[in-house]
C-alpha cells in the first residue's frame, strides 16, 4: 500500500498565526506533524510519498 502526503500548500487560513513557517511542520511535540504521519505510515509498512511545494527545499 502507498500513501500520498501533500504537503505543498500554503496554509492561508493559520498562517498569520505560524509566522509563515509550512503547516506541515509545526511541531507536535518533539517532533513536526509530517514527520508524525510518516513514521505511522512506515510503521504500518505503508510506503509514502510526500508531494511538496510552498517553500520546498531539496
Amino acid at each position: 500500500m502507498k500513501a500520498i502526503l501533500l504537503a505543498a500548500g500554503v496554509g492561508s487560513r493559520i498562517a498569520k498565526n505560524i509566522d509563515g513557517q509550512p503547516k506541515s511542520m509545526l511541531h507536535v511535540g518533539d517532533k513536526p506533524l509530517l514527520i508524525h504521519t510518516t513514521e505511522l505510515l512506515l510503521k504500518n509498512n505503508i510506503e509514502v510519498v510526500v508531494i511538496t511545494g510552498y517553500k520546498h527545499r531539496s
